[in-house]
């Protein structure tokens, strides 16, 4: 891979050799289920997926499930750890810490009180940043007694939130102490590490929960104008999945938003500046292991169909490569025949801008440089030569096969739905899944591939 970033540092876990198993040889019971003769092509119902807006322009994905007396709300917001820095220069953890403090008291409630309402209610509240999002999140029983009073505590949190003075230097303190910790946890590190080095100066640099030098900077007013400027209507989306009709979840969306302020959307995020030259980045570490991370920028989140099917195309031409299973390339070399790693995988995260391409392993110490080195000829000798139409049809079936799994209960749903609205993703967008695997030819991957990593 060429132009690429690479995080190395000792690890924390043991060393532990692949199992003498011959992954190659049949499998003996498999002879005496007659059920596989009958196996028939996958069949996958996908939810209904209903669209519609509050009256603040709030965007809503609906899915009504009945099987559980359950409603999962996702309020999600444009305003991750990627706008720190357009609150305070080097503000980094400005979003982590309001989230933290939306869940500890609100203007009616005190951390104390807030607390035990949740407590009380029975119900699963919370908020959480990351780079591209901001999250509020609910799980309540579905009738009016617990859904509605959960559902003004919710309200509370993002529009009222008090931002005691006291709390947050207790946040601060105990956020040291985690910062502090870190240091001592190899794949924490390398992350860190290897994120500065593919992002420079990019938003997407810094970690989400902030550094030992930027947390004891944070103020309560950063945290009312981040507050004030990315927890607005404008800024919104909602995803709702459980018991209720049409006509509960308009009301229930209503309920949400009624109290957000307008506000603007957010900007867009600048594009990251591509790597001009690889980077070999090594942290000593008094470890029997090394964690490595290694890859390139990625790609931004497609939101039309000629790209969603490209992105498609090389997820699957990856998984051939660098998938967690024991069919993918990589694990078959650096695991199986070389005996370097109990496991390694690769992905692409694409987010509002470019994400980041990752593949991570750790291993002895001293087979850290021939694993590196496999690696990279595995990667490279894929990206020259492609993979087989055995290989294509085989990880295609995996992916369609396990796709349902995405939407087996309520929390799945959800997760999905609230993706999906986030980056403004077609309610088709489910659907049309398994056709686009199916799309996925040879060809296909093979290009796509080469599109999105460079070999070298």
């Amino acid at each position: 891979m060429a132009n690429t970033a690479q995080a190395d540092t000792t690890g924390a876990e043991d060393y532990r050799a692949p199992t003498a198993v011959d992954a190659s040889a049949p499998i003996a019971a498999l002879s005496k289920l007659t059920s596989i003769d009958d196996a028939k092509s996958l069949k996958v119902t996908v939810p209904t997926i209903q669209e519609f807006k509050t009256k603040a322009g709030v965007p809503v994905m609906f899915v009504q499930t009945t099987a559980l007396p359950i409603v999962d709300v996702d309020l999600r917001f444009n305003a991750g750890s990627a706008r720190d820095g357009s609150i305070s220069k080097d503000g980094f953890g400005i979003a982590n810490m309001t989230a933290t403090m939306l869940e500890q008291g609100s203007k009616s409630l005190d951390e104390d009180a807030f607390t035990r309402a949740v407590e009380t209610l029975g119900i699963n509240l919370g908020s959480s940043a990351y780079k591209d999002m901001f999250i509020v999140s609910l799980r309540s029983l579905s009738d009016d007694k617990h859904l509605l009073p959960a559902v003004d505590l919710m309200t509370q949190m993002v529009s009222e939130p008090t931002f005691n003075d006291e709390v947050l230097a207790r946040n601060k303190s105990r956020l040291l102490v985690g910062l502090q910790q870190q240091k001592q946890d190899p794949g924490s590190l390398a992350s860190i590490a290897f994120d500065k080095a593919l992002y420079g100066s990019h938003p997407y640099a810094h970690p989400s929960v902030g550094t030992l030098e930027s947390v004891p900077t944070i103020q309560k007013q950063q945290l009312i104008d981040f507050k004030n400027r990315y927890l607005v209507a404008a800024n919104a989306s909602i995803a709702m999945t459980g018991n209720l009709t049409l006509v509960q979840a308009k009301k229930l969306a209503e309920d949400i938003t009624t109290k957000l302020s307008a506000g603007q959307a957010a900007a867009d995020l600048p594009e990251p500046k591509p790597l001009t030259k690889s980077q070999h980045i090594h942290i000593p570490f008094p470890s029997t292991q090394t964690t490595v991370l290694m890859g390139q920028l990625g790609s931004k989140r497609a939101t039309n169909p000629t790209a969603q099917q490209q992105q498609t195309n090389f997820a699957v031409g990856n998984e051939v490569m660098a998938g967690g299973d024991f069919n993918a390339r990589l694990m078959t070399e650096i695991r199986q025949n070389l005996g370097y790693t109990y496991g390694i995988s690769g992905s692409m995260n694409p987010m509002l801008a470019r994400g980041p391409y990752q593949i991570g392993f750790s291993t002895r110490n001293d087979k850290a440089r021939a694993a590196i080195d496999a690696s990279l000829a595995v990667i490279d000798d894929t990206l020259e030569k492609g993979v087989t139409q055995d290989e294509i049809r085989l990880t295609k079936d995996n992916l369609k096969n396990s796709f349902p799994m995405g939407f087996a209960s309520n929390a799945g749903i959800n997760g999905l739905l609230g993706m999906m609205n986030f980056y403004q993703l077609p309610n088709t967008y489910l659907a049309d899944y398994v056709n686009r695997i199916d799309q996925v030819t040879l060809s296909g991957g093979q290009q796509n591939a080469a599109r999105y990593l460079k070999s070298g």
